[in-house]
């Protein structure tokens, strides 16, 4: 029986990976997202799908962790001088929007007829936002560490913090209320307070010590061990004093943060946070009660549309009352217009004091899943039909009949440092840029920069092309850079142009456009580098000279021959670390990679191999 029961897990186990590794690579590449791939795949399986799984809480109950190594990672991101910059965003900016959110859904539960309690209940649970889904989208977009994105990450946070005192406010609502004592809650807070004062004392005085010496022990298994002890055991240590498991991963993360093995801390969790975020989000999927949205398919869909709507409206509009601009505060109303997690706990607890019956449960539980389910698809309508924000150019200068002795087109840190000996000669520079916010700060120091592509040909004619004595391409976007030099070498060819390249075959590419002078951006940085690691490692100033000076007209001999025969022209000339053996293997692995190649495309043509 037991090894019956065994092969039953590892099957269920099996089931689970195969539903994510089948789901989300498909989903990703139709468009979709991972989280939505992950929520079909767990409803596929579910007791509602094929039937594999029949208790979707105990699923969610374990894949909670990942929510948890998911903020601890957030945490790890968030030095202390940093989360207390942000403490105006998540008390006043996440303070502003839970409340007015609170008011606003809890209007929708008392126009669904619902007693205020239970509207009360009902709204506060759709408030807070599912933590999982906003995070993995703002991770996929790379938006974690930009201004709209802390904004949302301390929103997240003050959610977070208000799960504490709502739990309260439930168990006091219920019917076991009255039974609970000032005493008690004045002992259950100070419990709740001495957690997390001793979390902060064991993360500035024990954490670091005990890492230095897992380190010194030399054994990775531990040092994992130790990662994982440290995220599960302050969750646990939160929990256990009335808090959420996530608040004290996330408090865990940003002790942390400061510390030497911070990226190593990363590393070990990274893997088991995204399995098991991926397992939550299965989870979610299987818990999708389809009798219950059956039954009751009216009120689910119209609570949905509803709750939906009415937080999105009241996200925009906290957002625009604090002078967000339009783009954003609507990109955050869709971002944030679903429920979360932890209304699934929230709901629990007012049924376990009898605010809510069984089936109000499952129809609000109901309501969150969808919504959760719906997101994705709304951020990809949203992507496709809001139109890209067009930079607010009030107070900008646009360029018309500049004259200059020199134009740049670019003045990023590249162009700033090309400009001063210029200046320092008495030269004018004619300056443009398309970076809003740039050159706005460049105008603190001194400079005077027009707002223009430089790509577009009216704009360079604008900013006195045909008039310079020679045009700098200095932007860091290859493609712009190629189309600036093909136009310029077209309506001004008596003028010199020079640009910075950002490698090679970029280079290559600009001289054959008709740049008179190209130079990479990293080359003469790199000369500077390698000659000092040469002095660092004991050879004469004349001989590390000797060496660059050497390199530089070999790169000259080798550039010249890719110009004329490509970027592999000049490779005889390149000292490698290689060793024979190794070039050998190497041809052979691009000779097979070739073959084969040629037998896919002579197969897909229909036509017979030739060996």
């Amino acid at each position: 029986m037991a090894a019956e029961a065994n092969a039953n897990d590892l099957v269920q186990v099996v089931v689970l990976l195969a539903a994510g590794v089948a789901a989300v690579p498909i989903f990703k590449r139709i468009g979709l997202g991972s989280v939505l791939g992950y929520l079909a795949a767990g409803l596929a399986i579910g007791p509602y799908g094929l039937g594999f799984f029949s208790d979707s809480q105990a699923i969610l109950h374990i894949a909670e962790l990942g929510v948890v190594m998911f903020l601890f990672i957030i945490g790890l991101e968030m030095q202390p001088s940093r989360l207390w910059g942000m403490r105006k965003d998540i008390f006043g900016l996440g303070a502003l929007q839970v409340l007015s959110c609170i008011v606003g859904l809890t209007g929708v539960g008392v126009a669904f007829g619902f007693p205020p309690i239970v509207a009360f209940v009902a709204g506060t649970g759709f408030v807070l936002t599912s933590t999982a889904i906003v995070m993995q989208v703002l991770q996929e977009r790379g938006a974690i560490s930009a201004l709209k994105g802390q904004r949302i990450v301390a929103i997240l946070l003050f959610e977070d913090l208000a799960i504490v005192p709502l739990l309260a406010l439930v168990a006091f609502l219920g019917s076991g209320g009255e039974t609970v004592t000032v005493t008690e809650r004045l002992i259950s807070s100070g419990i709740a307070l001495g957690a997390i004062v001793a979390l902060v004392l064991a993360g500035r005085y024990l954490l670091n010590p005990l890492f230095r010496l897992l380190a010194a022990a030399n054994a990775r298994e531990v040092m994992t061990a130790a990662a994982l002890l440290v995220v599960l055991g302050s969750a646990l240590a939160m929990q256990l004093s009335g808090l959420s498991m996530a608040m004290g991963a996330f408090l865990a993360g940003v002790l942390l943060s400061e510390s030497s093995f911070r990226h190593q801390l990363e590393a070990d969790i990274e893997p088991f946070r995204g399995i098991l975020l991926g397992l939550f989000f299965l989870g979610v999927g299987m818990a999708i009660d389809l009798k219950v949205i059956a039954a009751n398919w009216q009120l689910v869909v119209a609570g949905v549309v509803c709750y939906m709507v009415v937080k999105s409206v009241m996200i925009y509009a906290v957002a625009r009352l604090l002078r967000t601009c339009h783009s954003e505060a609507l990109e955050r109303a869709v971002l944030m217009a679903q429920g979360g997690e932890f209304a699934f706990v929230l709901y629990s607890a007012a049924m376990a004091v009898g605010i809510i019956d069984g089936r109000t449960n499952a129809i609000l539980t109901a309501t969150i899943i969808i919504s959760m389910v719906l997101t994705p698809l709304m951020i990809i309508l949203h992507d496709r039909m809001v139109p890209k924000q067009q930079p607010d150019t009030t107070g900008l200068a646009l360029p018309e009949n500049v004259e200059g002795t020199l134009l740049m087109i670019g003045f990023g840190r590249f162009g700033q440092i090309v400009s001063q000996p210029l200046l320092a000669r008495g030269y004018t520079l004619s300056l443009i840029d398309k970076d809003v916010e740039f050159i706005r700060d460049a105008g603190d120091f001194g400079f005077k920069v027009y707002y223009g592509d430089g790509s577009r040909p009216e704009i360079l004619h604008a900013a006195g092309a045909a008039t310079a004595k020679a045009i700098l391409i200095c932007i860091d976007d290859k493609e712009a850079a190629l189309r600036i030099a093909e136009h310029v070498r077209h309506e001004y060819p008596l003028i010199p142009v020079l640009a910075r390249a950002f490698d090679r075959g970029h280079a290559i590419d600009l001289l054959h456009a008709g740049v008179n002078y190209q130079i990479r951006e990293t080359f003469e940085s790199a000369l500077n580098f390698s000659e000092e690691v040469l002095h660092v490692m004991g050879e004469e100033p004349e001989l590390a000279a000797q060496l660059v000076e050497e390199f530089r007209d070999v790169d000259d001999e080798r550039f010249a021959l890719e110009v004329v025969g490509g970027i592999y022209a000049g490779r005889s000339l390149i000292r490698g670390n290689a060793q024979p053996a190794d070039l050998v293997a190497a041809r052979t692995g691009r000779e097979r990679a070739a073959r084969e190649a040629a037998e896919e495309a002579a197969r897909a043509a229909g036509a017979t191999p030739q060996t």
